[in-house]
């Protein structure tokens, strides 16, 4: 008895695979007139063709801008296509840092994608970028700048140091809710002693290293220098345990 179950099981098996093999093979390759030596006389049509994809997570780029990208085909088989190759071609634009892609049949093709956040402006030799928190460039701007964030003068590929700390310095402001307390942060790059900040019209030597603890002397001295109502030329953290404030007039320490 086991055997004839066995036996009736493989059958039902084999008939089911003959079936499929023939359904797919309709499917694929539909017989008009002339099938020649097994060869199909008309282009082959996709098996399961994507009928719909659907990209999450993104906000700068568009769907349309991200289907061009990834360079997916309505109507191309979800059997066939490669999630690897689609995150490849993605992960090329500066703009996406992670691509997950999933197949979900009997049409859908589903890509997660993990978007890069711009950081900062930089300024370089009169041009506009958009840069994330790595100062990598994103997109070079053509309309007017996005007043909300903070803005870094200088050429990345000249002042590669000056560049670095010029950054680590955005980072510890930004920390430190310096960027959504101030209307205008320009963080000019030099070398890492001659690092400085113009915060709201005021200029700032900050120099290298400490930026927490300087910057933290820089919000007590600010609240002093509004109650005096003191007019500034600049403020100079860079020596240890002490600010160096210079009036319009005269040097106060």
């Amino acid at each position: 008895m086991k055997f004839k179950a066995k036996s009736l099981k493989l059958k039902v098996i084999a008939v089911f695979m003959f079936i499929f093999t023939i359904v797919i093979f309709v499917y694929i390759c539909p017989v008009r007139k002339n099938i020649s030596n097994g060869v199909c006389s008309r282009p082959i049509r996709s098996v399961l063709p994507i009928k719909h994809v659907v990209f999450i997570g993104n906000r700068h780029l568009t769907d349309d801008e991200l289907r061009v990208l990834a360079g997916i085909h309505m109507n191309e088989s979800l059997v066939t296509i490669s999630g690897k190759r689609v995150s490849q071609r993605l992960l090329k634009s500066p703009w996406i840092r992670s691509v997950s892609v999933r197949k979900e049949f009997p049409g859908t093709l589903s890509v997660l994608i993990g978007e890069a956040t711009p950081f900062a402006l930089l300024d370089m030799n009169g041009h506009l970028f958009l840069i994330d928190e790595k100062g990598k460039l994103l997109e070079e701007l053509k309309d007017d700048p996005i007043p909300f964030l903070p803005i870094i003068t200088g050429d990345p590929f000249k002042e590669g140091e000056g560049f670095s700390e010029a950054l680590n310095l955005a980072r510890s402001m930004n920390d430190m809710g310096f960027f959504s307390e101030r209307d205008h942060i320009e963080i000019v790059v030099s070398k890492p002693q001659e690092l400085t900040v113009i915060i709201d019209g005021t200029v700032v030597k900050v120099g290298s290293g400490e930026y927490g603890e300087k910057l933290e002397r820089l919000i007590e001295l600010e609240e002093e220098i509004k109650r005096r109502k003191m007019p500034v030329d600049y403020v100079d953290l860079r020596f240890a345990n002490r600010v160096v404030v210079k009036p319009i007039k005269e040097v106060i320490k």
